[in-house]
């Protein structure tokens, strides 16, 4: 992912020009955020699951070295919301209202 990993400052105009609304573009960044978030939590768990054992021993330690690896590696990764941002704004993000479809198949039905 491209995401730059600082804070950058957004003009909320640009933000708002997708649905010409700003709080719809917000609702819309902050869902695809969870969407990221819940994806990123399951590929970490996935991986940090393979280290899960009962037992003590003496490769205890590397295994934790790699679990550091790994959590350090998603650490350094562009926050989710910043991610969303990003799709957002290069329109990578693809919306639809729920209340227009429902009409529109309301409207075909009543053609019928």
């Amino acid at each position: 992912m491209s995401a730059s990993q600082s804070i950058i400052t957004r003009d909320t105009s640009d933000i708002a020009k997708p649905t010409e609304n700003l709080y719809e573009s917000l609702v819309i960044i902050s869902k695809r955020a969870k969407q990221i978030s819940g994806n990123m939590k399951e590929e970490l768990n996935g991986k940090l699951a393979e280290f899960a054992s009962t037992v003590d021993n003496l490769e205890e330690i590397f295994e934790n070295r790699e679990q550091i690896e790994i959590s350090k590696f998603y650490e350094r990764m562009p926050k989710p919301t910043a991610m969303a941002i990003e799709e957002f704004m290069n329109g990578e993000i693809h919306h639809r209202y729920k209340e227009t479809e429902e009409a529109e198949a309301a409207a075909k039905m009543e053609e019928k």
